[in-house]
């Protein structure tokens, strides 16, 4: 007996997706393997490790624990949105200034998060910002390098520099 299937309508870095799903595909494997975006990383595929985050209406999710039905109407931002062909955006650039990646396996899941923080346009406090990327696991780091340029990141967004 073959799974049922559904129609979804989805906009995913700003193209119009059409697309037949089996109704039980999770939204990370859509966007990987139907889609081509691997940039979404899966991890645990339990919405532990935070590795396949992506921004669904402007929310940082974890795609691991949508279905890709769940995406239907709604518009989706994968890591592969934020660079102009080979110009990395401000927050990418902060990453490399301040060493925020190693191993690179985090790295998507940590810049859509800080994406998602940033277009709220609010100041946060370092502790802030270390609360809201802990559901982002990274064994590399130590995260200093990583709250430095999202702190620097956040500041120059709030206060309309380039940070």
């Amino acid at each position: 007996m073959s799974e049922p299937e559904v129609e979804l309508t989805t906009t995913v870095n700003g193209e119009e997706i059409d697309a037949v799903v089996p109704a039980r595909l999770h939204a990370a494997d859509f966007l990987r393997h139907r889609l081509g975006l691997t940039g979404t990383h899966v991890g645990c595929e339990q919405g532990v490790c935070g590795m396949c985050t992506v921004i669904v209406d402007g929310a940082a999710v974890k795609s691991c624990l949508m279905l890709a039905a769940q995406l239907h109407g709604r518009e989706v931002r994968t890591v592969e949105s934020l660079a102009t062909g080979d110009e990395l955006n401000p927050l990418q650039r902060a990453f490399t200034a301040e060493h925020g990646l190693q191993c690179g396996f985090c790295t998507p899941g940590m810049l859509m998060t800080a994406t998602a923080l940033a277009e709220r346009g609010e100041p946060l406090e370092r502790a802030e910002i270390r609360e809201e990327i802990a559901g982002v696991l990274c064994r590399c780091t130590g995260y200093e390098g990583i709250v430095r340029a999202i702190e620097g990141h956040l500041d120059g967004a709030v206060t309309g520099g380039t940070a």
